[in-house]
């Protein structure tokens, strides 16, 4: 089957080791099920693999992509959880949770397998392009904002880096949810489309915002660090989910974080019932994943250029 794959990993130059090819259909196996799939999304992580951040060359080749929605062996519409073994479904208690393309064979394929345990049904109101957007990005987003920082409507949040996917869906979850949301971004585009989606206002990054927020969505890491703590209210929540920009800080601003009682929380990715969460907030509210573009599979190696380049704003989409 034609697949796109991480053939080689380079730190420096990481789309060198992108491979668009043939790869083995996916063999049964007992409690899994292969889904045809009809859209896969684009994130980060696919990047960082092929960087060999977290990811081993003993594992190649793999198969890129958390993300898909698609069609399952009995001609359901489904929704694939992306974390594999959270709760040992089809893989055994004691192994650890992974995502799809850290041990597993990734959705950037005409076809994945996957533990049954792992697929929801697909909202007839999502197309599959819409759908495939949810299981990372906006997951995570929605981790972020209502479990982790547990904001409420008419709490104030800070959004770093508006463009990205998990930016973008922090922005539109918390319109949806009666958030006074601000954002960031260094290109003024970026910015007005930010505040088109549902921001109250977007500044430059570093900028001083009208008053102190509640919460911080991090997602940009060392670069708007400082800036992140500094925009908290006393008793204020970060949440950061990755570092685009690098982990180490030039400033850590650990005075402001005692002094203020600052709370500092770490997030990755969401559980199956935040998902299922999320499908039905998107079905009931009529908000969608913002997607920058849909690419056929055998074109993804542009995706990849346009989201190591950071030129894109919202989600890259694979259609099968």
């Amino acid at each position: 089957m034609f697949a796109a794959y991480a053939a080689r990993i380079d730190p420096d130059q990481p789309l060198t080791g992108l491979e668009l090819g043939e790869r083995p259909a996916p063999e049964p196996r007992p409690g899994w099920s292969t889904v045809t799939v009809k859209a896969a999304s684009l994130n980060h992580h696919d990047l960082w693999t092929l960087r060999g951040v977290g990811f081993s060359e003993d594992r190649l080749p793999m198969i890129l992509g958390c993300d898909a929605a698609g069609i399952d062996e009995d001609g359901n519409e489904v929704v694939i959880h992306s974390v594999i073994g959270q709760t040992g479904h089809g893989v055994g208690p004691r192994e650890p949770r992974s995502l799809l393309t850290e041990v597993y064979q990734g959705t950037f394929a005409e076809r994945v397998s996957v533990p049954t345990w792992n697929l929801l049904p697909k909202p007839a109101g999502l197309s599959f392009e819409e759908a495939t957007c949810l299981p990372t990005a906006w997951l995570t987003a929605y981790r972020m904002l209502f479990t982790n920082a547990g904001v409420r409507p008419g709490d104030s949040v800070l959004v770093q880096g508006a463009g990205g996917g998990v930016a973008t869906a922090a922005i539109v979850l918390g319109k949806a949810a009666g958030l006074r949301v601000y954002a960031t971004s260094r290109d003024e585009a970026k910015r007005r489309r930010a505040v088109e989606l549902g921001a109250t206002d977007a500044f430059e990054p570093g900028a001083r915002l009208p008053h102190r927020v509640d919460a911080v969505m991090e997602t940009v890491g060392a670069a708007t660090w400082s800036h992140s703590i500094k925009s908290l209210r006393p008793g204020g929540t970060l949440v950061i989910s990755g570092a685009t920009s690098g982990d180490r800080p030039s400033h850590a601003e650990l005075t402001r974080v005692f002094f203020l009682e600052l709370r500092i929380i770490g997030s990755t990715m969401g559980t199956k019932d935040e998902l299922e969460d999320l499908l039905a907030f998107c079905t009931a509210t009529g908000i969608r994943p913002v997607i920058d573009t849909v690419l056929p599979l055998d074109r993804a190696r542009e995706g990849f250029e346009r989201i190591a380049a950071g030129d894109l704003f919202g989600k890259i989409v694979l259609s099968g």
